[in-house]
């Protein structure tokens, strides 16, 4: 399953934006470092079309696509030299698909700051730690191409740069994937910011980024739906920005869904952008990959406007892909495989 880590300074937010995402129960207590064993909760990553696809094939139930999210021990200045909980944190990092950094954009005397006033530029930097990075060297150096691109990474890396910057060339961009960089990862920055407070400035460089209000989404999360969506009604932003979050991770990650739906079920299944059909198909079951011999394919909506696939299918919509078809974001299918 994928996986975000959230990350980033003791008492930004981490905890609370986790057990509002996760409606899981997690020590929010106002002291550093009270999370240090991971939390993790699964998130289902919201999809209307799911809803409509289910009413169309009446579906017994409905399989959302999930993204799994680990609430990670706060970070200060020195980690890599022992300071707070050193560098407990990075292995569960590493474990990480993808970073989601809360930088803390408000003020408030009643919530600690580790450094005494928040400072969210400074938040970001500490969390990078680009010397560690020289640190992270594991690859097998068995030959001259892995050597000199060895080399050449760390050199870029002790310039403050993130590994997910640096140029490669095709035959080495496996031997990148192989060391596991931190930041080689996607990098999502939640600025948590306060309804009632004025925003501290942050600085451009930190995108992409995404504003909430954690406190707010926490205390929402805990009403029941029809009382959070009545309550949001009031808000100047009543838009969800949970549900943002979760989208812009699985697009951050470079991802898409495609969907299979019958009486039995409706279910979204995830795949990387530009995934040909035999992939997808793998998705489902390994079989499906190995026999693949074709797909049965049509967009949600338009499955959705004819009723049914026996409709679909006599009105000319559904139409056949062989192994040679990229997915597409929304297509729904049917596998054919020996």
């Amino acid at each position: 399953m994928l996986s975000i880590a959230i990350v980033g300074m003791p008492n930004v937010g981490k905890s609370t934006l986790f057990k509002a995402l996760t409606k899981k129960q997690v020590d929010i207590q106002n002291f550093p470092f009270c999370t240090i064993e991971p939390n993790v909760g699964i998130v289902e990553v919201p999809d209307e079309r799911l809803q409509k696809l289910a009413q169309t094939s009446k579906s017994l139930k409905i399989i959302p696509a999930a993204i799994q999210f680990i609430d990670i021990a706060g970070l200060v200045a020195g980690a890599s030299k022992g300071e707070g909980l050193g560098n407990q944190f990075l292995s569960h990092i590493r474990e990480s698909d993808a970073i989601a950094q809360v930088v803390r954009a408000f003020e408030d005397e009643n919530i600690i700051h580790v450094d005494g006033k928040p400072n969210p530029e400074k938040d970001a930097e500490i969390s990078h730690l680009p010397k560690v990075e020289k640190k992270a060297k594991s690859g097998d150096k068995t030959g001259i191409i892995e050597f000199e691109l060895t080399k050449n990474l760390i050199t870029f890396l002790e310039k403050g740069q993130s590994a997910k910057d640096f140029e490669a060339c095709e035959n080495e961009i496996p031997i990148i994937k192989s060391l596991n960089l931190l930041t080689s990862k996607p990098v999502l920055y939640i600025i948590n910011c306060s309804s009632d407070k004025k925003i501290l400035n942050y600085p451009d460089k930190l995108k992409p980024a995404l504003e909430i209000d954690v406190k707010l989404e926490n205390e929402l999360s805990e009403l029941s739906l029809a009382e959070a969506e009545e309550m949001r009604k009031e808000l100047p932003h009543p838009k969800n920005n949970l549900d943002d979050l979760v989208s812009i991770c699985y697009d951050l990650l470079g991802l898409e869904t495609f969907f299979t739906s019958g009486e039995k079920e409706t279910r979204a299944w995830t795949i990387e952008k530009g995934s040909k059909a035999p992939q997808a198909a793998g998705k489902i079951h390994s079989d499906f990959e190995k026999g693949f011999i074709r797909a049965d394919i049509i967009r949600w909506d338009k499955l959705v406007e004819a009723g049914s696939w026996n409709q679909a299918k006599q009105n000319g919509l559904v139409r056949t892909e062989g192994k040679d078809y990229i997915f597409q974001d929304g297509d729904t299918a049917i596998f054919k495989f020996n």
